[in-house]
């Protein structure tokens, strides 16, 4: 997929159902990510050494391998493949370019106690000025949209 070079000033915000939407199909990819990289190495430990982890480990291990997609991609283009899809991108609210390292951490970070607490972060939204989640607001990001392709 080809990468667009645009003035992200010019950009107007990615609307609430975009947003939304694209959550709804990371979802679905992040599905992908965690058979690889959860169901596979645990089938393997369980069925060949009778190993099961416990419950904090698994949630660590979680933690970092969404981590570390999310970051990856979002510094890399600020687009995660569903951000691709639905044509949005993550930028800084300040200046509109792309977000530092420690912006990126710290809205990877407040993404899960918005999503754990039944969705209150993204709920947020509903009343936020700008209608901006609550771990973006927190984060100085914003999501952007992209326009339609050419």
């Amino acid at each position: 997929m080809d990468h667009v070079q645009t003035n992200a000033a010019a950009l107007p915000p990615a609307s609430l159902r975009r947003r939304l939407a694209s959550l709804l199909y990371e979802v679905l990819l992040l599905l992908g990510v965690w058979a690889f990289t959860f169901m596979v190495p645990y089938l393997v430990l369980g069925v060949m050494w009778h190993i099961t982890p416990n419950g904090v480990l698994l949630w660590a291990h979680m933690f970092v391998v969404f981590g570390v997609y999310f970051l990856w991609y979002w510094q890399h283009g600020g687009q995660t493949l569903a951000m691709q899809t639905w044509r949005i991108k993550l930028v800084s609210t300040g200046s509109l370019s792309e977000p530092t390292r420690a912006q990126l951490i710290r809205r990877y970070l407040l993404s899960w106690p918005s999503l754990m607490f039944f969705g209150a972060g993204l709920f947020w939204a509903l009343f936020d000025r700008d209608r901006q989640f609550l771990h973006d607001r927190f984060s100085g990001t914003k999501i952007v949209y992209l326009g339609k392709a050419s």
